[in-house]
């Protein structure tokens, strides 16, 4: 089994093009980011949570954690376990008698219980792996080789890598830099490509 790393939400965001939300969590020992998109009733289910937002009756991700602690059983943890063909699974990890249960989860929805319920986020280091995102080795692939570096030759990026960060790429320059808050979509908004968490 891989290796879990402990992570905790850094933000939400929306795309200004396509209303499309993210969901980015950063790594608590080091600057590595892990960015997820959601369904925007996710991304206001995690970011009401976040601000600690009352409402008025429970919603779904309250109710979900209301009935875990109504049945004497407790939430340790939820891991994000897999990155396969552009899906992220994720699991909710419930004690229960003595006995550790876990339950398959999409990533937004384990991460909207994660915030209310107050317990660690952990994804697999082989997801980190392949769609973490380092900014200083970014930055050090920029800056021109000095002597006292050794001179290495850079790995090519495979089609299906290149494919995928640029997906990133266009998505990350249309991103607003402030937290998602109450915007709404408008109603001609083009329609968002499916969830990438399911």
């Amino acid at each position: 089994m891989s290796r879990m790393i402990e992570m905790t939400i850094d933000s939400v965001r929306v795309s200004l093009t396509n209303q499309q939300r993210i969901v980015v969590l950063r790594e608590k020992s080091v600057e590595r980011y892990l960015p997820i998109w959601i369904g925007p009733y996710e991304a206001e289910a995690i970011t009401i949570a976040l601000q600690d937002i009352e409402v008025a009756r429970p919603q779904t991700h309250d109710l979900l954690k209301n009935l875990i602690n109504r049945i004497g059983a407790r939430l340790l943890r939820v891991e994000i376990i897999a990155l396969r063909e552009d899906i992220f699974y994720a699991s909710l990890v419930i004690e229960l008698n003595d006995q550790i249960i876990e339950v398959d989860s999409r990533p937004s929805d384990a991460l909207a219980l994660a915030v209310r319920a107050h317990t660690p986020i952990l994804v697999a280091e082989e997801v980190l792996r392949i769609a973490g995102i380092v900014p200083e080795q970014d930055l050090q692939a920029e800056r021109p080789r000095t002597q006292a570096q050794p001179s290495r030759q850079p790995e090519e990026p495979s089609p299906e890598s290149e494919e995928r960060l640029s997906i990133f790429e266009d998505f990350l320059q249309n991103l607003e830099l402030d937290d998602l808050s109450s915007d709404t979509p408008p109603d001609d908004a083009p329609t968002p490509p499916p969830e990438s968490d399911r």
